[in-house]
C-alpha cells in the first residue's frame, strides 16, 4: 500500500518547487479536474476562486468563508498533490480577522494561502496590506512554518496602476513575510525582470491564460511559476455551453419534426 504524503510532507515538496526552476501551477475547480491535472503529471495544483463559484452556479466572489473552506477540503483529499489556495482578501479587512480565517484555511490541509490586496470594493492601503500579511505570516508559523504565504497584488483593479507601484508593493510584502510575490498582470517583458530582481531571492507567479510559447519566454526571466486562474475552467465551461447549444439546436428540430 502506497503512503499516502502528509499535510507537512506536501509543505515541504512544495516550497521546495519554489528553490529553483520552474512549473507550472494549473488551477483546479472540483475533484474531477484536481484528479485529472494530477494523471497528466503536474506536482501541483492552485484552487480558483472563479472556478469555484462557477462551479457552484455563482459568480466570481460570491462564494462565503465556510464555502471556500469546503472547497479546499475537497481539492486536499482529491489527490496527494500539494494545494496553493486562492484565499481572496481572507474574507476579511482587518488583520486580526486575516489571520483567524488563514489559520482556518492552513488547516484544511493546503500547502501554501494566496492573500489579496483587493477588498472587494477597494485596493488596501499599502501599510494596511503589510500589516494584513504580517498577521497572516504569523499564525502560519504558529501552525506550520513549512506553509507558504503568498503577497498577491490585484493590480488590475486599479485603472492605471503603474507597474512600478505593483513592484513596490511585491517588495513591501516580500518584507512582510510573503515566500511567494503574485501580480497577476505584470506582463512587460522589462517589467517582470525588474519584478523578479526587485524581490530576488523569493519567487514570482505570473498568471497566464495564453497556453502558448510566452510561458517558455517568462521561465527564462526568471518567473518561478505560472498559474492559470480561472483560464482552464473557463474553456471547460465554453465547451460546455457549445455542447449544450447544440444540444438545444438539436431539441429544437426534433420538436418541429414531431409537430410535422
Amino acid at each position: 500500500m502506497t503512503t499516502q504524503p502528509t499535510a507537512a510532507d506536501k509543505r515541504i515538496a512544495f516550497r521546495r518547487m519554489h528553490d529553483t526552476g520552474f512549473f507550472l501551477l494549473p488551477n483546479a475547480w472540483d475533484a474531477g479536474s484536481a484528479v485529472r491535472l494530477a494523471k497528466a503529471g503536474f506536482r501541483a495544483i492552485a484552487s480558483t476562486s472563479a472556478g469555484a463559484a462557477w462551479a457552484a452556479g455563482k459568480e466570481d466572489g460570491e462564494l462565503g468563508l465556510d464555502d471556500v473552506l469546503d472547497h479546499l477540503r475537497m481539492l486536499v483529499s482529491a489527490t496527494p498533490l500539494p494545494v496553493n489556495a486562492d484565499f481572496e482578501n481572507g474574507f476579511a479587512d482587518r488583520p486580526e480577522d486575516v489571520a483567524h480565517h488563514v489559520s482556518l484555511a492552513v488547516e484544511t490541509g493546503v500547502a501554501a494561502v494566496s492573500i489579496e490586496d483587493w477588498s472587494g470594493s477597494l485596493m488596501y492601503e499599502t501599510g494596511l496590506a503589510v500589516e494584513r500579511l504580517q498577521a497572516a505570516r504569523a499564525t502560519i508559523d504558529a501552525i506550520d512554518p513549512a506553509a507558504m504565504l503568498i503577497g498577491r497584488n490585484e493590480n488590475f483593479r486599479v485603472p492605471g496602476m503603474s507597474a512600478a507601484d505593483s513592484i513596490a508593493r511585491a517588495v513591501a510584502y516580500a518584507d512582510a513575510g510573503a515566500d511567494c510575490l503574485f501580480v497577476p498582470f505584470i506582463r512587460d517583458k522589462a517589467a517582470v525582470a525588474e519584478l523578479v530582481a526587485a524581490v530576488a531571492p523569493k519567487p514570482v507567479n505570473v498568471v497566464v491564460h495564453d497556453y502558448d510559447a510566452g510561458i517558455r519566454a517568462f521561465a527564462a526571466q526568471g518567473v518561478r511559476r505560472c498559474s492559470v486562474g480561472g483560464s482552464l475552467a473557463k474553456r471547460a465551461w465554453a465547451a460546455v455551453d457549445e455542447a449544450a447549444a447544440v444540444l438545444r439546436r438539436c431539441e429544437s428540430e426534433a420538436v418541429v419534426s414531431h409537430k410535422d
